[in-house]
């Protein structure tokens, strides 16, 4: 793939920025009270977080691995 140089940084800093930020928001979401409910089961709102992080997580990858590839 050809595109410039510049366009590929921004890729990976995009990426890198996403596998930072997440998984410290991941903290945050699992430490909130609304995460469990009484008994101790994972609530909606955790659920629905957990499918959220995981899947930027999954496309913070795929965006870094494009932007190196460019760079190649």
């Amino acid at each position: 793939m050809d595109i410039p140089v510049a366009w590929s940084v921004v890729l990976i800093v995009t990426a890198l920025w996403n596998l930072l930020i997440w998984p410290r928001f991941r903290q945050r979401i699992v430490a909130d009270p609304r995460s469990r409910d009484a008994d101790g089961r994972a609530t909606k709102f955790l659920t629905v977080h957990s499918v959220l992080i995981a899947v930027s997580l999954a496309l913070a990858l795929a965006v870094g691995v494009l932007g190196i590839v460019t760079l190649l």
